[in-house]
């Protein structure tokens, strides 16, 4: 079961790493290109601020985004400030969506996000909790996949397999982790999600193995999979995030 309140204890905890660790930097190595293609760190921070606010609209039942073009061009705009201006508009965008989660409402009601997906609120703290950790191994300042907790990792490799479930262009694939737990995903129409959860294990055409971080890395699009096995044919693309 979800806990939102439990992640949203969970993201403060990985805002204030954050912070901490994007404090040493200076308006240079902001300035430095960060491990997105294109992006440089301050875009990767002023991503981070307007993703919060994105949120809060989220909860409060407003458009997560006006647009496309208008998150884009908000990106843009911020990411050549100052250092201490991202840093200070990180963290006063998180303290809005902390004060947002903690507004009585129905946590069960479903929420509009980006290109329609929907969910359910209670699970919008961990989506706000993903993007505060990755981005954090995006800035390129010392902070690797291999330093996210166990708990998150493996929430969040659940979240991407569900993800890709049934992704046009993918081959039925078996995730088999380093702990001996398989997750089903690609092409497995008919396997229910409750027995994707389960780690039921359903006919595949190639299973992958390997560390947690590195299916992680492969399954969010920040490693390109030369660390993992892939046993019954070639490790096959993933569909952009």
């Amino acid at each position: 079961m979800i806990d939102h309140v439990r992640d949203l204890a969970s993201v403060r905890d990985a805002t204030d790493r954050l912070l901490s660790a994007a404090a040493k930097l200076n308006n240079d190595s902001t300035a430095e290109p960060s491990r997105l293609p294109g992006w440089t760190r301050g875009h990767v921070l002023a991503h981070i601020a307007r993703n919060a606010d994105a949120l809060v609209n989220v909860l409060a039942g407003r458009p997560m985004y006006v647009s496309g073009d208008a998150r884009d061009n908000d990106i843009e705009r911020d990411a050549p400030r100052p250092l201490t201006e991202q840093l200070a508009d990180v963290r006063e965008s998180a303290e809005r969506f902390e004060a947002a989660g903690t507004i009585p409402a129905d946590w069960s009601r479903t929420v509009e996000l980006r290109n329609g997906v929907t969910d359910s609120a209670a699970n919008v703290p961990f989506r706000r909790w993903i993007e505060v950790e990755l981005h954090h191994v995006d800035l390129g300042i010392g902070y690797e996949l291999e330093d996210l907790s166990e708990e998150f990792t493996q929430r969040e490799i659940n979240f991407l397999a569900n993800r890709f479930r049934n992704a046009p262009g993918l081959p039925a694939l078996m995730i088999k982790q380093d702990d001996g737990r398989g997750l089903c995903t690609g092409a497995v129409e008919g396997v229910t999600l409750e027995q994707i959860k389960s780690g039921y294990e359903s006919p595949v055409d190639i299973t992958v193995s390997g560390r947690q971080a590195d299916l992680l890395g492969w399954l969010s699009g920040r490693r390109d999979g030369s660390a993992l096995r892939a046993e019954g044919g070639l490790l096959p693309s993933l569909p952009p995030l």
